[in-house]
């Protein structure tokens, strides 16, 4: 009597930047955006946006903390037990945040003096912890730094916009250049001092929230 063998087909992998892993990336950058649509990391983009550079640089500093705690979050996700995983998260992002602080002070000094607590409260950032307990304690290591990075990217971005208007309007530099000619000073213009104030951030950002509203209707219909 002959046994029938059975083929066990394997299903086909999903491919590394599939659509739907792709949306990861992209869909924090409108639809599900850290800043403007989730109302996370708001802190930090009203505080440390008066100049360009250290918000490059503190974009830098949350998009490794946010990448590397992810994928290390996913690595353990089995083996954390569920009682502790906050403390356990906690403990991963501080020694993150721990390298970033410590690179920052051996690298760029004067710009971690400038960022002070800010670097460190990176460790207590929404967006961080959110996405560790949202994302990463559920998934596989790669779709987790996907997250990590469309997460990220669309907190920075919204911090450079801040920081260029901010920079550029407030006192005619961007990145510590100098921008706006020195003739039009002499013609009578004046760098506006508001610009400079953590006010005028929140100013900023609600207008990068009524121009992507006005865009994409989406956002609108779903808080309806």
């Amino acid at each position: 009597m002959s046994t029938a063998t059975e083929t066990v087909k394997k299903e086909p992998s999903e491919a590394l930047f599939s659509k739907k892993r792709l949306k990861l990336i992209t869909d924090p950058l409108n639809d599900s955006n850290p800043v403007t649509v989730q109302v996370l990391g708001i802190c930090s983009a009203l505080a440390i946006t008066v100049q360009l550079k250290p918000s490059v640089i503190m974009f830098v500093g949350v998009f490794f903390v946010v990448v590397m705690g992810n994928l290390v979050v996913s690595l353990l996700r089995n083996v954390i037990p569920n009682r502790v995983r906050i403390i356990a998260q906690l403990v991963i992002v501080a020694g993150l945040v721990s390298i970033v602080d410590m690179t920052l002070k051996a690298v760029q000094y004067d710009i971690s003096k400038q960022l002070s607590v800010f670097v460190g409260l990176i460790i207590t950032n929404c967006i961080v912890m959110g996405r560790l307990e949202a994302f990463a304690m559920g998934n596989k290591p790669w779709p987790s730094i996907l997250d990590g990075v469309g997460n990220a990217v669309g907190y920075g971005v919204i911090l450079v916009i801040v920081a260029f208007f901010r920079e550029l309007f407030g006192s005619g530099k961007l990145y510590g250049f100098q921008v706006i000619p020195q003739s039009f000073y002499e013609m009578g213009y004046v760098n506006n001092g508001f610009m400079m104030m953590p006010p005028m951030a929140l100013v900023i950002v609600g207008i990068i929230i009524w121009v992507q509203r006005a865009r994409n209707q989406k956002l609108i219909e779903a808080q309806e």
